[in-house]
């Protein structure tokens, strides 16, 4: 425990006035760094006034280019940020096993134990989001935090209730919305070992429990709450591929798992988890919203499908693609079944909803969340013959991040993520077109670079790819709102550098670089000037 954590008070909503100058230090030296950035350019004619390319100069695409109203927001997770994993009355969640019991699945063999302290610095963390001029802070909510033992029956943790109540108070306080995600991947080990988490239909009715303390404890001051965050990203990695927390997957695939079936578990925990959202929206709209007149949506993942070539063939392997990824989630969403070609090739192995289920699930949301970060062409790719099926090849389509030797976009410091920003407006478009036009948040979108330490600071604040990056990202959520998308928000993935999952902290995806090995001071990247430039713009 640094001293940091040892000293920080969060039981109260007033902190100590040793507690105060240790955010005080910190924050004086993030706008120190803010200063001497800005201090070290030159003004004077013909010179460059901003520390990106005149590119990307904000003259042309700021603010004021998008909707009255339009929210922009940078995103974290409990996680990934909060640290103070044995404090305070938390529970163990299955990050916290899968990482101890299996740290050759993460990069760097590292954890969220402590991660980016923002338990002990969210203070801090408020005021570098009001820094920015940013409208919103998106953050969840940690089930064994609130619930240690997963269940109401197993207690209330009070201690955790302060936190949030703290940090969604200092949000408010600096005129900064709150969206608040109720489940960021981290299950109550407890009910893990139960009932197999979402593997059980137990799952949804904890969880039913889980948000209603929510809903009762924030709802007063939260006006968008996400039921959940990515629920094909949790599924595919945690029961298909074993890459994330809960690590399960067939044993034929000798990946080291924890047990599983890819053939099967898969669809089994989407099922669980579509019912849990249904469950939690029905709870909020009967019993909270009238009062509280908030809203409620769920974020997916969407990557979207370029066809290889022209031909029938390959548009259906896109589109098949897109099934499978997005649809697996949003048809039932919006029509209250899985889509034809899911149920055509998976068959009984597609768990089916009663009449009852379907039309809870039809319309279960206020607003759709979409995370999206990169595009791959598809093709069709053979049936696999024999016992070795996968929710991973049951699409039948191969996913291709270049075409005649010509990459479809740079590749990050993630091997999966290629740059396309058209990628973003097609899917807009295409959700516009086959899912009824729903009112959308973009609640992620970013790119990383490798955490090169060796580096010098001022190499390392210089992020003009994450800059292109945005700068391309908006400008295309731009034109999707000109073709009649109904986007309203644009979160930013992340505020802060922090623990990526499976790659550790060997990434970045912050706009505000995290300093690991000098005690987590926080510097603005050059992005984050950028989006102060952006926003400031009227």
């Amino acid at each position: 425990m640094s001293t940091l954590s040892s000293s920080a008070s969060i039981t109260s909503s007033s902190s100590s006035s040793s507690t105060m100058k240790v955010h005080h230090v910190h924050l004086i030296g993030y706008l120190g760094a803010l200063l001497l950035l800005l201090s070290s350019l030159s003004h004077c004619s013909g010179a460059t006034e901003y520390p990106y390319p005149k590119a990307y100069d904000t003259s042309n695409l700021n603010r004021s280019s998008f909707p009255d109203g339009f929210i922009f927001g940078a995103g974290s997770s409990s996680y990934q940020y909060e640290g103070a994993a044995h404090e305070d009355g938390r529970g163990p969640g299955i990050w916290d096993t899968f990482t101890s019991k299996y740290p050759e699945k993460i990069a760097d063999r590292s954890n969220g134990d402590v991660a980016i302290d923002s338990y002990h610095r969210y203070k801090e963390d408020v005021a570098i989001t009001k820094e920015m001029d940013l409208d919103s802070y998106r953050l969840s909510i940690s089930w064994p935090r609130i619930l240690p033992k997963g269940k109401l029956s197993g207690g209330v943790n009070h201690k955790g209730i302060k936190y949030y109540n703290n940090l969604i108070n200092e949000l408010l306080a600096n005129g900064i919305q709150p969206f608040v995600t109720l489940f960021h991947w981290d299950v109550p080990q407890t009910l893990e070992d139960e009932y197999g988490g979402p593997l059980s239909p137990l799952f949804a009715n904890d969880f039913r429990d889980f948000v209603d303390l929510c809903f009762k404890e924030f709802g007063d001051r939260v006006k968008h709450w996400i039921t959940l965050n990515e629920p094909h990203a949790f599924t595919n990695g945690g029961y298909a591929q074993g890459i994330l927390a809960p690590g399960r997957c067939s044993e034929w695939q000798q990946l080291n798992c924890t047990g599983g079936n890819s053939a099967t578990e898969p669809y089994l925990v989407s099922h669980h988890l579509l019912l849990a959202h249904a469950f939690a929206v029905k709870l909020y709209r009967e019993k909270y919203q009238e009062s509280q007149k908030g809203r409620t949506g769920i974020t997916l993942d969407a990557t979207w499908s370029v066809a290889y070539s022209n031909s029938k063939q390959d548009h259906d392997a896109a589109v098949r693609s897109l099934d499978f990824n997005l649809g697996w989630l949003l048809n039932p969403l919006t029509f209250g079944h899985y889509p034809h070609s899911m149920r055509a090739i998976v068959g009984n192995r597609l768990p089916k909803f009663t009449k009852e289920q379907s039309l809870m699930l039809k319309g279960s949301f206020d607003f759709l969340g979409i995370n999206y970060y990169t595009s791959y062409y598809a093709r069709p790719a053979p049936p696999v013959n024999g016992p070795n099926i996968s929710y991973t090849t049951d699409a039948l389509v191969q996913q291709l991040t270049e075409r005649n030797g010509i990459p479809i976009g740079p590749q990050a410091a993630s091997n999966w993520l290629f740059v396309y920003p058209k990628g973003i407006r097609d899917l807009l478009v295409y959700i516009k077109n086959k899912y009824g036009n729903p009112e959308i948040y973009i609640t992620e979108n970013g790119v990383d670079e490798p955490n090169n330490s060796t580096l010098p600071l001022e190499q390392q604040l210089a992020d003009n790819k994450r800059i292109d990056y945005h700068y391309k990202h908006l400008s295309y959520v731009l034109r999707a709102i000109g073709e009649g998308v109904r986007v309203k928000g644009y979160f930013a993935w992340s505020l802060m550098d922090d623990f990526e999952w499976g790659s550790g902290y060997t990434v970045r995806f912050g706009i505000n670089y995290v300093d690991y090995e000098n005690g987590l001071k926080r510097y603005p990247k050059y992005s984050s000037f950028w989006f102060k430039n952006f926003l400031n713009k009227y």
